[in-house]
């Protein structure tokens, strides 16, 4: 018989409300977190690799020292569990354990990718960053761990050649050991049944048979298919530990489980949401104390065959994350043209009262930037947000999903000044000709799009070195067994394994450079408001002496105040960014992706500028994604948002965000509704927002105590307030509100 906790009852869904055995659950796993950490997983790594199997080739030394370091992770059982599974991502080393760098050094992926970038003679400019995708979890859904295991057997027995067997045999390493770590679960759970009062047997023998079969068959239920992907999912995190990977689409994999369960009675959504419940609150136990380690869940959606593909699930993960007050997983909704109206309801209540957490997707957008970007419509439909909203096609991308950011703003400015930036005088390029040389405006943004191009082509080179440096020194077994099309070609995710091999970026301070390129067209080469002598003049000097012109600068048109030429100058400069960066072809065919966020880059990458042509002066904020500058959005942000839905977005594959702060008391679930409806059915492509008044905020900075959980949108990412460093907390304040 099911635990009287999980018995079929037939009261409606609690929505918000969480049941009172998850409120005990969730208060005595918040006393955990607050807790010291310690994580072995590096000590016992480094056990394995330089002692146990140090005579081992590389391939299986590696897999059997991952293996090992799985294998002896603590087992965690915790009072009234519905699940069973922890790993602790965060932490202290143990008081004993020292890494020893020097020892690491010729097995370093990272080391030897800048030695092999600085020998090219290359700028380094980016070396790889690791993570922001998801993977095919639903094979163990559909497999069971043993029925993998037999296909890559199979796959064994034929390998083409040296590289597939390697991959194969470490595959099977690590997912033996996937077995034995949940075996050892098991084990712990009968000897608890043993010493468990009468009242607590039937909980613990219940969780005794369901975890014997899962993940190592495929489940029977929705309570088998949740407890299979937490033991899958902390199993190939703990190989791969990397903040922005994340389950993806949860509640698309699920929801069969629950429908045919609740048909045959087993199970009702209340009873569901305890487990949904109870899971997320164990991702936020595992990633507490790093708010920007981004795990996304990717709620709603369509199918492969275009067809809506929301369901009760979508519903309910919104409603469970909204009663929770935490940051971890993020929570991001699907949408498009088909989204039942309750949903597209459910979204705006969740922008306004979801504590500044949700970032809603256009799937009428999205989906057609991807397959622009040489995607399958198919593969397309299936797409997911990897970390803060980097778009990538579930299960299908390699792991440098988001690798660079790229100051664009920063980039017109050497182009002005032939190479010098403003804020120090330093040298930075070589251009040989500043804003005075040019003719015309035409010869201005043609150099301004070589210098692009440029940098794109050194960003392609340094990522290729260091893909192929990870391929060698970093075999992600359990990772590369998940991804398509790895096991079918017989090669790690970064060797040429996954369908598709792309390097994902982030271009910031694109609207800063067509506000700038704005005012310099129109002051400069068509109405000679200033010459192009005195603009230089005036922003090596911040505008000191000079404010007039600066005032005159700030007047011209902005992009977000609904002036067309403006607004069509941002999609130009978009369009370029996007465009170029496409241009130089990464190994296997693959290409670098615009991924247009700011994350917690505003405050670093503003303060590297000096003054604009847009008016600004030296470190003024640019603004968020795709967003307006701040003193562009003079309209209100039916106008701000009717600007940036008249960009055409199919050129930003891997996604552009908008940020819409918000006065709380304008920012009703009918405003929201009426907001987003118009966002979403002119174009525009991922809303993101804060509904926190200014005055709270500027509260919670002078008294963090007693703002333990006020959460923010940062860009790209929810965090706990106080958590945050002062000049993020100034950034976010400093923010336009808008109240019409």
């Amino acid at each position: 018989m099911p635990h009287e906790s999980m018995e079929r009852r037939d009261e409606p869904e609690t929505r918000n409300a969480v049941s009172s055995r998850v409120e005990k659950f969730h208060n005595d796993s918040m006393r955990r977190t607050a807790a010291k950490r310690t994580v072995r997983r590096n000590l016992n790594f480094d056990t394995a690799f330089f002692s146990l199997h140090a005579d081992k080739p590389y391939w299986e030394r590696y897999a059997r020292a991952m293996a090992y370091a799985l294998e002896n992770e603590p087992v965690h059982l915790f009072d009234d569990e519905l699940l069973v599974g922890m790993l602790y991502q965060v932490g202290d080393n143990p008081e004993n354990y020292r890494r020893d760098e020097a020892a690491w050094e010729p097995y370093s992926p990272a080391l030897q990718a800048r030695k092999r970038i600085a020998a090219a003679g290359i700028a380094p400019l980016a070396s790889g960053g690791l993570g922001h995708i998801g993977w095919h979890w639903d094979r163990i859904l559909e497999l069971g761990v043993e029925g993998l295991l037999a296909h890559i057997e199979r796959l064994l027995a034929n390998a083409p050649d040296e590289k597939a067997r390697q991959l194969y045999q470490g595959a099977i390493i690590l997912w033996t050991a996937v077995l034995r770590w949940n075996d050892l679960h098991v084990a712990a759970l009968r000897e608890a049944l043993d010493k468990a009062p009468p009242e607590d047997r039937p909980r613990l023998q219940e969780l005794v048979d369901v975890c014997s079969r899962v993940p190592r068959l495929p489940p029977r239920s929705f309570r088998e298919a949740v407890q299979s992907f937490n033991m899958q999912h902390l199993a190939v995190m703990f190989e791969n530990p990397y903040g922005g990977n994340g389950p993806g689409r949860l509640d698309y994999f699920l929801w069969p489980y629950l429908e045919r369960d609740m048909a045959d009675g087993v199970i009702g959504l209340a009873q569901a949401k305890e487990l949904v419940d109870e899971l997320f609150i164990r991702f936020e136990e595992r990633l507490h104390p790093a708010d920007g380690w981004v795990e996304a869940v990717v709620v709603g959606g369509g199918h492969p065959d275009g067809s809506c593909a929301v369901n009760p699930l979508s519903h309910m993960m919104i409603h469970s994350i909204m009663a929770l007050k935490q940051t971890h997983p993020s929570i991001y909704p699907r949408v498009g043209r088909d989204t039942p109206k309750e949903f597209l309801e459910l979204c705006a209540k969740y922008l306004a009262e979801g504590g500044n957490r949700a970032q809603i997707y256009n799937d009428d957008v999205c989906i057609p930037a991807i397959v622009g970007s040489g995607t399958s419509r198919e593969d397309a439909a299936m797409y997911m947000a990897g970390g803060c909203m980097e778009i990538s096609v579930q299960g299908m991308n390699s792991d440098f999903n988001f690798t660079h950011t790229q100051n664009v703003a920063k980039i017109l400015e050497l182009v002005i000044t032939g190479g010098r930036a403003l804020r120090d005088g330093k040298r930075l390029a070589e251009l040989g000709k500043d804003l005075a040389s040019f003719g015309s405006f035409e010869e201005l943004y043609a150099a301004f799009e070589a210098q692009l191009l440029e940098a794109y082509k050194a960003i392609v080179a340094c990522l290729d070195i260091a893909s192929e440096c990870h391929a060698e020194h970093r075999p992600c077994y359990l990772l590369s067994s998940l991804v398509a099309d790895c096991l079918e070609r017989g090669r790690e995710q970064q060797d040429g394994g996954a369908r598709y091999h792309e390097y994902g970026f982030s271009p910031l301070g694109i609207t800063s450079a067509a506000d700038s390129l704005m005012a310099i067209k129109q002051a400069v080469f068509d109405a000679g408001t200033v010459s192009a002598s005195g603009l230089l003049a005036a922003l090596k000097a911040d505008f000191a002496g000079s404010e007039n012109l600066r005032r005159r600068l700030r007047s011209l048109p902005k992009y977000g105040a609904g002036h067309a030429e403006a607004d069509a100058m941002c999609g130009r400069v978009m369009k370029s960014v996007c465009e170029l960066s496409r241009v130089p072809k990464a190994r296997f065919g693959g290409q670098l992706k615009p991924m247009i966020f700011t994350f917690v880059w505003n405050p670093s990458t503003s303060a590297e500028l000096g003054a604009r042509a847009d008016g600004s002066r030296a470190g003024e904020y640019i603004g968020h994604g795709m967003t307006p500058q701040m003193f562009a959005m003079t309209e209100g942000i039916t106008t701000a948002i009717n600007s940036c839905a008249s960009l055409d977005y199919t050129c930003v594959t891997g996604g552009a965000t908008t940020m819409w702060d918000m006065a709380p008391e304008w920012a009703s679930a009918p405003n929201m509704q009426a907001l987003l409806s118009a966002f979403l059915s002119q174009g525009g492509m991922i809303f993101q927002g804060n509904t926190t008044s200014v005055d709270e905020l500027i509260k919670a900075r002078e008294n963090p105590l007693d703002y333990p959980h006020l959460i923010v949108r940062v860009g790209g990412f929810s965090a706990r307030f106080n958590t945050l460093d002062a000049k993020l907390q100034a950034e976010i304040i400093s923010r336009r509100r808008h109240a019409r």
